[in-house]
């Protein structure tokens, strides 16, 4: 089993944009996509976990959320690096239909997306790490086992930061901070 580097989209990975839905809308991060690239040097699998409450909210739909993430795998191959695994959370308190659940399992601050990628890919939650922008994110990975670091970017200015374990500017520097703390 390995570790992983769990990582929050908006806001951690990408700018911060209400219901993001359209590629050319997708702006990383600077410095983001360098970060990701030196974890996938490691072997470190980077997996990205979500909460879509748009598509839940029939704000937009899977095919929408899907040209996202493309774009935002363009954009990250274009200097050297990947995400391995993607999760996304539709559900949401005022969803629609199946997807009008607040307190689902998957829905951050639950693991279950974390929860389910270390199943699927063999990973070691003791040993990883959850990086967002929300004090949701934190929690998640509390759950799952995880340490967690809050960026101040997005929404992670106005955050507290006690339920992180460490506090960074962006993804880069948290990749920095996380990359002493693994053998």
């Amino acid at each position: 089993m390995r570790p992983a580097l769990f990582i929050d989209r908006d806001g951690t990975l990408n700018t911060e944009t209400d219901y993001l839905h359209r590629p050319d809308e997708v702006e990383l991060i600077p410095g983001a996509a360098e970060a990701l690239a030196r974890v996938n040097a490691l072997g470190i699998p980077v997996i990205v976990v979500s909460n879509q409450s748009g598509i839940g909210r029939g704000k937009f739909g899977w095919e929408d959320f899907h040209a996202v993430m493309d774009r935002i795998s363009e954009l990250l191959a274009k200097r050297g690096a990947r995400m391995d695994g993607i999760y996304a959370a539709p559900h949401h308190e005022k969803g629609v239909g199946e997807y009008a659940v607040g307190d689902h399992p998957d829905r951050k601050p639950n693991p279950g997306m974390l929860l389910r990628a270390a199943q699927e890919h063999d990973l070691d939650l003791a040993r990883s790490w959850m990086v967002g922008d929300k004090a949701i994110d934190l929690e998640a990975g509390r759950r799952a086992g995880c340490r967690s670091v809050l960026v101040r970017t997005g929404y992670g200015h106005e955050e507290d930061a006690s339920l992180a374990d460490l506090v960074a500017g962006d993804l880069a520097q948290a990749v920095d901070l996380i990359l002493q703390q693994w053998p």
